[in-house]
């Protein structure tokens, strides 16, 4: 069964590699000026709800496409859900990391909390099974 997770442990590396690197090159990273952080007013505030909604949203549209696996399915039978469950969170979240990066590059760290939140998300086959087990199947 682990042979089956190759191409969802392929796909989560090149999400969270390609994210990275274009936070490297365009977010100019490695020049360290995303240490600064810019003065808080609402205008920052309006867009500190991207990455936090994004959080939301991913978990939230994770778990739905979990919970509607029959339960009665062996697990072998699970990894298509599962797979497209762990890309609709990446999604969400890279695109989130994304959106901050071109409209408020001065929360530059927030995205990169979001892409290691993503590299953390590592898809395996007991992060699978810990996962359907939570939901009650």
């Amino acid at each position: 069964m682990k042979d089956k997770f190759a191409p969802i442990k392929t796909i989560h590396f090149a999400l969270c590699t390609g994210a990275a690197l274009v936070y490297f090159l365009l977010g100019e990273v490695y020049k360290l000026d995303f240490l600064d952080l810019p003065e808080i007013d609402t205008t920052t505030l309006i867009y500190l709800i991207v990455p936090f909604s994004a959080l939301f949203a991913s978990n939230f549209m994770y778990k739905n496409i979990l919970r509607k696996v029959d339960p009665k399915l062996p697990m072998e039978s699970r990894i298509g859900t599962y797979q497209t469950a762990v890309i609709v969170r990446l999604a969400i979240l890279e695109g989130a990391a994304f959106a901050i990066l071109f409209l408020k590059k001065e929360l530059l760290v927030i995205g990169l909390f979001l892409i290691i939140y993503m590299a953390f998300l590592r898809p395996s086959e007991d992060a699978m099974k810990r996962d359907f087990h939570l939901m009650g199947k």
